[in-house]
């Protein structure tokens, strides 16, 4: 495992599109079916990274919290299942189904997404306003599996509620931390 910090794509940048599979409906999956009408929150996470496994629980409570008040959700898994078959699809819908994710768990399988985010770890987390325009990007809150700081998604819903509040984003975003993607040899 490395241990790998978020890139920090630039505030203010345009959400990239993405067309792909859910992998418990099987259906593809665009930003207009995730996109919310206030906003959008996209986190790329996997099964097996500790970092996740550490958050997962916080994940559907979260969207639970907003997905009522018009922010979209969707968590994409971009690494190689080749390597990591923990992390392919079919792994991937038995977790969603198991944490009861009410938002679709998608696979990137040829990693042109997680590339078009510029996104480096997992968890890694990205908030887009309702004209599809980044606000946030970097960590849910600060605990890891190395600390006691509980987890409550602090600074994602600080960001959330920015959102929903019509307040500019954050000025103190911090970066997530967890393991790299696992990306496929050339």
């Amino acid at each position: 495992m490395a241990l790998t910090p978020s890139n920090m794509l630039p505030l203010g940048t345009p959400a990239p599109q993405l067309v792909l599979p859910d992998t418990v409906s099987g259906k593809l999956t665009t930003w207009a079916d995730i996109r919310g009408a206030a906003g959008t929150v996209v986190m790329f996470i996997c099964n097996h990274c500790p970092f996740v496994k550490h958050i997962e629980a916080e994940l559907p409570r979260l969207a639970n919290d907003y997905l009522s008040r018009g922010v979209g959700f969707v968590a994409i898994s971009s690494n190689d299942a080749q390597s990591h078959p923990e992390d392919g699809p079919d792994a991937m819908a038995a977790n969603a189904q198991r944490l009861g994710y009410p938002f679709a768990y998608v696979y990137d399988a040829d990693q042109s997404v997680a590339r078009a985010f510029d996104a480096a770890c997992t968890p890694d987390f990205y908030v887009f306003d309702d004209q599809d325009r980044l606000v946030y990007r970097g960590q849910l809150d600060g605990a890891r599996p190395s600390n006691d700081i509980p987890v409550d998604g602090a600074d994602l819903r600080a960001a959330l509620n920015a959102l929903l509040a019509g307040q500019p984003p954050l000025a103190d975003q911090q970066p997530s931390i967890g393991c790299n993607i696992k990306w496929k040899s050339a």
